[in-house]
Formats: structure tokens, sequence, C-alpha cells
């Protein structure tokens, strides 16, 4: 047995708790975060020098939105900048309906597209960060 496979069998299984973002307006985000995609604020206060930081999404997993205590600029395309997040995806069972509520949250459904294994559509935020929508069949 190899050394991989050895390392594989006394592992445990993990799963992603949360990602952390620096947006623009942590509240507006988790506001609209919450409408759309239905997830709660867990917490929210202050955060590293001087911001505030909201923690939303299930009891299980969340997102962490920090705004800084300064104005933030955006930055670089994150897909030609080395570390750079390029979107999350959620997923969703009714794809029809999520699409009608990200146009009513005024943000602009694109590329849309349907392959193995399921159906999605992309959109960005007010801060540029992209979102992937998909809904497994």
């Amino acid at each position: 047995m190899s050394s991989v496979e050895s390392l594989k069998e006394k592992m445990m299984m993990t799963t992603l708790e949360h990602a952390n973002l620096t947006v623009s307006d942590a509240a507006k985000t988790a506001s609209w975060m919450s409408t759309l995609f239905g997830w709660h604020i867990r917490w929210q206060g202050a955060a590293k020098n001087g911001g505030h930081t909201i923690h939303i999404g299930s009891d299980a997993q969340y997102l962490a939105l920090y705004t800084p205590k300064t104005d933030t600029t955006p930055g670089p395309d994150s897909y030609n900048m080395r570390g750079g997040l390029n979107h999350l995806a959620v997923v969703t069972n009714d794809i029809e309906a999520m699409e009608t509520a990200v146009l009513a949250a005024g943000f602009t459904p694109e590329n849309h597209a349907d392959y193995e294994p399921g159906r999605r559509f992309y959109f960005h935020d007010d801060d540029g960060i992209e979102y992937e929508v998909v809904q497994y069949d």
C-alpha cells in the first residue's frame, strides 16, 4: 500500500465550513443573500482593523462577509490573478424561480448553459463577485 493510499484510509471526511469575502456593504450583501438563497445571519460583529463581519448561511456552512473600516476598491479580474476568487456556486431545485428572483434583486443573469451534470447561469453582484446558480436534474 502506498503512503498516499494509507493516508486516504486514515483521513476523515472534510467539508467546507466557510469562505471569507470582502464586500463594500456586508449588511446589503447579507440582505440579498437572505432573500435569494434563504440563508440566515448566524453572527455579526466587529472584525479585523475596525471592520464589520456578518456570517450568513446555514447552520453547517456560511459565508463571512467582511467590510473594512475604510472604503474598498475593486480588485483586478480574478480569472487573470493567481489566487483570485472566480465564482461561488449555489444549488437550487428550481432554476427558473431563482432566475426570476435574481432579476427582481436587480442582478443580470448571463452565460446560461445546459450540460452534464446540470443547468446553470451566472450573475455578478454589486461588488463584481460572480455567482453560479446550478440545478441538477
